[in-house]
């Protein structure tokens, strides 16, 4: 199972949030990460982001990275879009 947060900053606050999870195992982490995060947007009602080499490297090391305007084709109006692994894997790592 994997869970993903997913949470809209603006003036550093949060203004949206949301966990999406996928229960099954039948699927790479990364091909579950990639529903999870394609969920959140829907759920907040935006484009799904691109992720550069340094979103994939500080996801990969930390379990979370943040997405800034660069990321997205159209204009956004947050911050950014920060998404965060709630799973037990990132204490298994450490």
């Amino acid at each position: 199972m994997l869970k993903l947060w997913g949470k809209m900053i603006k003036n550093n606050r949060i203004i949206e949030q949301y966990t999406a999870e996928y229960a099954k195992n039948d699927l790479s982490k990364s091909e579950m990460v990639n529903l999870c995060v394609e969920e959140i947007c829907r759920e907040f009602d935006i484009q799904k982001p691109m992720w550069f080499p340094l979103n994939v490297k500080d996801f990969a090391k930390y379990g979370r990275t943040v997405f800034k305007a660069d990321n997205f084709i159209e204009e956004i109006e947050f911050d950014s879009f920060e998404v965060e692994l709630l799973d037990d894997e990132i204490e298994k790592k450490r």
